[in-house]
């Protein structure tokens, strides 16, 4: 199929991690791609966003855009995260629907179930209690994002899904210190103390909350695997009011077996030395990914192997990282 006269597909967020994955697995796929860095599309401006959209005839939109980190992040952040991913959302949702796209993918995130809630987290578990305080704004603003894809729906018949992916980790991760999620920041934590020599490396909590990883590769794929399903198969794998899928790997491992596994991967020599003191989050969290297996779609990358990649794609830019840090601090 001759894809160049096709109406473009517009991935937002393209530099960040999923946005960069999704962009190598579509070009590989052929289909004509559309982005614009932050300097050129401010998307929390719903001016800029709207004549973005009258100016260029999208057929799809990938909405990878958000802002990110850790539970320090949020924690310390939550008006910025809550305010910025509330008007991304908004404005390429609503922009997109006048524009009359034919299908639009918003990503969301494994935060917005309830923080007790029975694993594995089902979809329809989504609203049933209350969130986990140190990401909540961040989670408030990725349901609002599904209920808002949700309610163009019901209200004006477009095709706009969801699909909340586990924890992420693999090429293109932010690698900050402080602000990182945990797979970055206890690779770029090994990789120092191995060249520092050190003896000991520091991991937040106790170790004992479970996790689950899922390679940004695979959600790539998976993405693209929910935008191109037909709609009858979709519509009628979910509830139109519980609309979006699980993206997953369907098994999870500590806190302490995921910083081993990092330990053997970064030939780090020393020991792990676990800091109860510092926040454990939530105390599990796997997704329930039936659905999205039963439509045809599974994760194909292992742990170690992802994280090799992972860890490989980091010590290759250490530099940089490292420079980068200098020029914020």
């Amino acid at each position: 199929m001759d894809r160049s006269s096709e109406q473009p597909v517009f991935i937002a967020g393209h530099r960040g991690m999923v946005g960069s994955a999704l962009c190598r697995h579509l070009e590989q796929a052929g289909a004509p791609l559309l982005t614009r860095t932050r300097d050129a599309l401010d998307l929390t401006r719903q001016n800029e966003v709207e004549a973005f959209f009258r100016d260029h005839r999208v057929s799809q939109v990938y909405l990878a855009a958000a802002k990110v980190g850790g539970i320090h992040a949020n924690n310390e952040y939550p008006a910025d995260f809550l305010y910025q991913n509330l008007l991304i959302e908004a404005n390429v949702i609503h922009a997109a629907f006048k524009a009359g796209v034919q299908r639009l993918l918003f990503l969301g995130s494994s935060c917005i179930y309830p923080k007790h809630a029975t694993q594995p987290m089902t979809e329809d578990s989504l609203l049933t209690g209350t969130l986990e305080p140190t990401n909540e704004a961040y989670a408030i603003a990725k349901i609002a994002g599904i209920k808002l894809c949700e309610s163009y729906n019901r209200q004006h018949g477009t095709d706009f899904r969801s699909v909340m992916p586990t924890n992420l980790y693999g090429p293109g991760d932010n690698f900050h210190l402080q602000n990182s999620h945990v797979v970055p920041a206890l690779l770029r934590k090994f990789h120092q103390a191995k060249l520092d020599g050190d003896s000991s490396v520091p991991v937040w909590g106790s170790g004992r909350p479970k996790r689950e990883f899922l390679h940004v590769d695979d959600m790539a794929a998976a993405c693209r695997f929910v935008m191109e399903l037909p709609a009858e198969t979709y519509w009628s794998a979910v509830d139109p009011r519980c609309s979006h899928l699980n993206v997953g790997v369907g098994k999870d491992c500590s806190i302490a077996e995921l910083a081993g596994t990092i330990k053997r991967v970064s030939e780090f020599d020393g020991e792990l030395n676990f800091d109860a003191s510092k926040p454990d989050g939530t105390p599990r969290k796997l997704l329930d990914v039936s659905r999205i297996n039963h439509l045809g779609w599974q994760a194909e990358i292992g742990l170690e192997h992802g994280l090799k990649d992972a860890y490989q794609w980091m010590a290759e830019r250490w530099d940089s990282i490292t420079a980068s840090d200098r020029s914020h601090s």
